[in-house]
């Protein structure tokens, strides 16, 4: 199933100021209690809950084009990990300056270690 991005800037804010957060070396992790899932849940036609995710990229990172390749590399290692995680939150993404030196599988590999340890993974790990 496609990831359902966060719309809303109050969501991004929300979740800034609310979330619990997780800083690595490249990234950091903001996760909050998505209070619409139920709702969001019984709208969706598959009747599944799933997580609201954004990525929040400053001018710090470089131009367009770098804010753009870290997006990208961010939505990839997202993609990889999303599947093993609990539902009905708000995840957002923030990058840092660093992001561009590495791949999608290092920002795999720490948001494994972000998500670990805001203890975000199901406890089967089956989708």
């Amino acid at each position: 199933m496609k990831y359902t991005t966060i719309k809303e800037h109050h969501l991004y804010n929300k979740t800034f100021q609310r979330g619990a957060r997780f800083s690595g070396q490249y990234l950091s992790v903001f996760v909050l209690r998505d209070y619409a899932a139920k709702r969001l849940k019984k709208e969706n036609p598959e009747k599944k809950a799933y997580n609201r995710f954004g990525v929040s990229v400053t001018k710090r990172v470089g131009g367009a084009v770098q804010r753009s390749r870290a997006k990208r590399i961010l939505r990839a290692g997202y993609r990889a990990v999303e599947p093993e995680l609990k539902t009905g939150f708000l995840i957002v993404i923030a990058p840092r300056e660093g992001i561009l030196t590495i791949k999608s599988t290092d920002v795999e590999r720490e948001l494994r270690r972000g998500f670990e340890k805001l203890d975000m993974f199901r406890e089967n790990k089956t989708p």
